[in-house]
């Protein structure tokens, strides 16, 4: 093989191999694009969805206030259709069996105070009173503040919340609570014919300085269109590298000049052994 034949050879070679990495770097950031593209879209369907959570959750907290639900529809009471609606309940406060929740508030550093509600029917609601702070942790310092003879309690319902807290387990064999667990504070306190939520207590005035009420925190993160416009950026950013790395060439125009061996100026622009065309790109 002559050594024209070799050196075409070794070129085509080394071309191909140069070829197959930009090959599946083009298709790892086709790939990516379509990634970044397809977040983006998830969180604004992720916002549509929290805005109409929302507004739902607001029609609830403003709506005139309805019986809980009764115990045969209990097992369906779920977080969706359920949450934070505005009930009221009437029975009998069990102060005997009340149970402190660690809590922080608006108040400050505290402790919700959880009383059963023994209802006529024989079927027991754990009632969100209030808040206390830690000095009035003892019942006996707000014994006023306990009403006893039945009560009508307005506030909204709300899911239990099992195991615990930030990185803080429910201890109920210490009485130490970090979470409203409604089905661990009945087995501590030997309830029975339970609700499977508890009642936040509406702001309603206590006397003797009871627990304080109308402290529930009604609020949803929505930052989905934030995360959404990242990633569109990202997507449009790795586009435009995508094209200056391999779509740029579609874009230039090359001018081909073709002189004669011999022309006047081929001296001075002569190259090599084709230097009779020159490639100017414009």
């Amino acid at each position: 093989m002559s050594e024209t034949g070799t050196a075409k050879h070794e070129t085509d070679g080394t071309r191909g191999k140069a070829a197959r990495p930009r090959l599946w770097l083009a298709v790892l950031s086709l790939a990516a694009f379509a990634l970044l593209i397809a977040l983006g879209v998830w969180q604004i369907e992720r916002r549509a969805w929290k805005l109409a959570l929302i507004d739902r959750v607001e029609q609830r907290v403003h709506a005139a206030a309805q019986p809980i639900p009764s115990p045969a529809a209990w097992p369906t009471v779920s977080a969706a259709n359920d949450e934070y609606g505005h009930v009221t309940v009437t029975g009998r406060f069990l102060h005997d069996r009340e149970t402190l929740v660690q809590a922080v508030t608006e108040e400050g550093g505290g402790y919700w105070v959880l009383t059963p509600l023994q209802r006529d029917d024989g079927t027991q609601v754990l009632i969100n009173r209030g808040f206390v702070p830690a000095e009035r942790r003892d019942a006996s310092t707000r014994q006023d503040g306990n009403p006893e003879g039945a009560v009508e309690i307005t506030g909204l319902l709300r899911m239990t919340e099992p195991k615990g807290g930030f990185l803080r387990n429910n201890d109920p064999a210490h009485d130490r609570w970090y979470s409203r667990d409604v089905a661990a504070i009945s087995a501590a306190r030997s309830l029975h014919d339970v609700a499977p939520f508890f009642i936040d207590a509406d702001a309603a005035p206590r006397a003797g300085g009871g627990p304080i009420g109308g402290l529930t925190v009604i609020r949803f993160p929505n930052n989905h269109l934030i995360y959404a416009l990242t990633w569109f950026a990202l997507a449009f950013m790795l586009a435009g590298k995508f094209f200056v790395t391999f779509g740029g060439g579609l874009f230039r125009r090359k001018r081909f000049v073709h002189e004669p061996a011999g022309g006047p100026d081929a001296s001075a622009r002569r190259t090599g052994s084709d230097a009779g065309t020159i490639v100017e790109p414009t």
